[in-house]
């Protein structure tokens, strides 16, 4: 994950995916993380894991694709830190992609993060 400021990279954070891949996310629990382009619309402080930056998934387009599959596209994609009480993880969280389609860091660096990522703040997921 890269964090940009001025069109520059101002930081880049290695990060475990959902359990799915990086896909077009076509429905609730399949556990894949979503590309395109969205904003972070919502902090948590008080999340299950440690700190959340909600993402404004799923798009127009996003319901779209689920709704020809008849479907519900879900809508908690989230980045966070580690589950509450597995801090002790630290990066070795990120020897498998294990969330349910979120984009998740370390502890420490979530809260990097909190403290630099505005609500509003632009995010474009790609592979």
């Amino acid at each position: 994950m890269e964090l940009l400021a001025g069109g520059r990279v101002i930081r880049t954070y290695k990060v475990a995916l959902g359990r799915g891949g990086l896909a077009a996310k076509e429905r609730e629990g399949d556990g894949r993380t979503p590309e395109g382009h969205y904003t972070i619309d919502e902090k948590n402080a008080a999340s299950h894991y440690h700190k959340a930056l909600h993402i404004s998934y799923p798009s127009a387009e996003d319901r779209r694709r689920a709704a020809k599959l008849g479907v519900s596209p879900g809508g908690a994609i989230m980045i966070h830190g580690l589950p509450d009480g597995m801090g002790w993880l630290g990066d070795t969280h990120r020897m498998y992609d294990w969330t349910l389609g979120c984009v998740a860091v370390t502890d420490a660096e979530i809260d990097e993060v909190w403290n630099m990522v505005p609500v509003g703040t632009p995010v474009e997921i790609r592979p």
